[in-house]
């Protein structure tokens, strides 16, 4: 037996890469109107506003004029980039190339920043107008179920769903045609698998949990499950003071729009980038 036969010990490292747990896809941009543009600025939608049949109360009576109500929206540039540098050097010494991971992962964190975006607009002001000098804001006061309804300081429970769609069917959205979305936390998920109107077969006619265990859809209502912190953070809100904005909305009521482009770096090194450089209005 020798005693140098120490020198030979070896360690053996694994060629495996696999990303950590994260949210890999987009959890809301199937849920909005996309689209993608280019320049500066860019409107996704002219918008027409409601006009009403005019009585005629005698004939020949002279006809008046109507004019609808028109109006135009609008999206800018946000700018993210995500330089994941590998120089060519590194390469030489490592036992996997690393460059499709670090592809993957950037896409993983290009959706993240999707979802971010359009999570923030929900309830920002919108740009509007002729070149998109006008800002619209959120209509806070009509718009809005309050803490209060359903229970003092409550979570997310049938009663605010209800309300919530009642809002909705106030403002004559065609729910006949258009799918509602509520975007969740774990927090309001677990609020609603204690809803005895939500997950008992009394008032259901099939079970509200997917194959996953996950509540999907409920009564016409589809949730986007989300733990991105423009959802979980705390906010001011109009009763309680200290809750959170839950958005609720339908498809055409909201514009994702994107762009990508690639950017140099220096000749050594690869890039692995994604850059979604739009948001949504």
């Amino acid at each position: 037996m020798s005693v140098n036969i120490p020198t030979w010990y070896v360690k053996q490292y694994n060629t495996n890469l696999v990303q950590l747990v994260q949210q890999k896809k987009s959890r809301l941009r199937s849920f909005v109107t996309s689209g993608n543009y280019t320049g500066e600025a860019a409107s996704p939608v002219d918008q027409v506003g409601i006009v009403e049949m005019q009585e005629v109360n005698g004939r020949f009576e002279p006809m008046p004029r109507v004019d609808a109500p028109t109006d135009r929206r609008w999206v800018v540039p946000l700018d993210n980039d995500l330089p994941q540098l590998i120089d060519k050097f590194d390469k030489l010494r490592l036992l996997t190339d690393p460059s499709s991971i670090y592809v993957t992962n950037g896409v993983s964190a290009a959706n993240r920043k999707m979802d971010d975006r359009i999570g923030v607009a929900f309830f920002a002001s919108a740009s509007t107008g002729v070149t998109g000098g006008t800002a619209t804001a959120f209509d806070a006061t009509n718009q809005v179920v309050g803490v209060n309804t359903g229970g003092t300081a409550s979570n997310l429970n049938v009663a605010k769903l209800e309300a919530g769609r009642a809002k909705l069917m106030t403002n004559e959205v065609e729910l006949e045609e258009e799918p509602i979305y509520v975007c969740i936390s774990s927090t309001e998920d677990t609020a609603l698998r204690g809803e005895i109107q939500v997950i008992s077969l009394d008032f259901n006619e099939k079970p509200v949990f997917n194959d996953k265990g996950l509540i999907m859809s409920w009564r016409g209502f589809n949730f986007a499950h989300s733990q991105r912190s423009w959802l979980t953070t705390t906010a001011t809100d109009d009763q309680s003071g200290s809750s959170k904005a839950i958005p609720m909305w339908s498809s055409p009521a909201c514009t994702s729009a994107s762009g990508t482009t690639s950017r140099p770096t220096s000749a050594s090194a690869t890039i692995c980038a994604a850059s979604p450089s739009r948001s949504t209005p």
